[in-house]
């Protein structure tokens, strides 16, 4: 048997070796359940962060595309000249 079959019939076997520990097990009150909920909260913090600075970007993009548009029409091309 590999390893990994003998973990398995152990956890199996032993049901007190696969005891849940007290965020598994649902104690709200416990520390452990407050610090993995405060650690999501900040995670998904810093995926919301990351999103609105693309937003930004990309808005500052469309903003500067803009403007350079709106200068470059605002040149007038002159009919005739020397060459005419």
């Amino acid at each position: 048997m590999t390893m990994r079959a003998l973990l398995a019939v152990a956890l199996v076997v032993l049901p007190t070796i696969a005891s849940a520990c007290p965020v598994c097990f649902g104690n709200p009150a416990a520390p452990m359940s407050k610090g993995t909920n405060n650690g999501i909260l900040f995670l998904l913090g810093i995926v919301g962060f990351v999103q609105v600075g693309f937003v930004a970007m990309f808005w500052a993009f469309w903003r500067r595309a803009r403007a350079l548009r709106a200068h470059r029409d605002s040149f007038r091309v002159i009919d005739g000249g020397l060459f005419r």
